[in-house]
């Protein structure tokens, strides 16, 4: 649990961070926001921009915890690691666009990195997920039976 909370945490950090880059778009790229995709206007606003990277990484985080849960260990692992080549591939799709697409250029490379860094926080959930250890749980004995019915 206290790995969990200090990994969350970190989490939230990153995501202030991105949410900070993402509204330093450049002047042409805050024009084009405001004019003509008016459903990215949150990304100007630090904090709003932040708080949406934060849910989706929430979401994701929560998606590999319930994957953790519900698959054996071997599947579980293989699942974490097509989702972290998921991860993997949105970042380069990114990336392209971001090269590729005219006006998503403009915007400027600290809003670039600030989507590059929502995807590798999705990398490094499923690194998360990937090396830390599962508890094992030891199978009820005769004696625990006992010392529960006792109390």
């Amino acid at each position: 649990m206290k790995r969990t909370t200090l990994f969350l945490t970190i989490l939230l950090g990153l995501s202030g961070v991105s949410g900070y880059l993402m509204s330093k778009a450049s002047w042409i790229g805050r024009v084009g926001m405001t004019l003509f995709y008016k459903e990215y206007n949150l990304l100007k606003v630090w904090w709003q921009g932040g708080l949406a990277a934060f849910i989706f990484l929430l979401v994701l985080f929560l998606l590999h915890t319930l994957i953790e849960k519900k698959l054996p260990f071997a599947g579980a692992k293989i699942v974490h690691v097509l989702l972290l080549a998921a991860a993997g591939a949105c970042l380069y799709l990114t990336y392209v666009d971001f090269d590729e697409d005219f006006s998503h250029h403009l915007l400027g490379w600290r809003f670039h990195y600030g989507f590059y860094l929502i995807w590798l926080q999705w990398i490094l959930i499923c690194f998360f997920f990937l090396f830390t250890s599962r508890k094992k749980v030891a199978p009820a004995t005769g004696t625990d039976k006992k010392v529960a019915a006792t109390l």
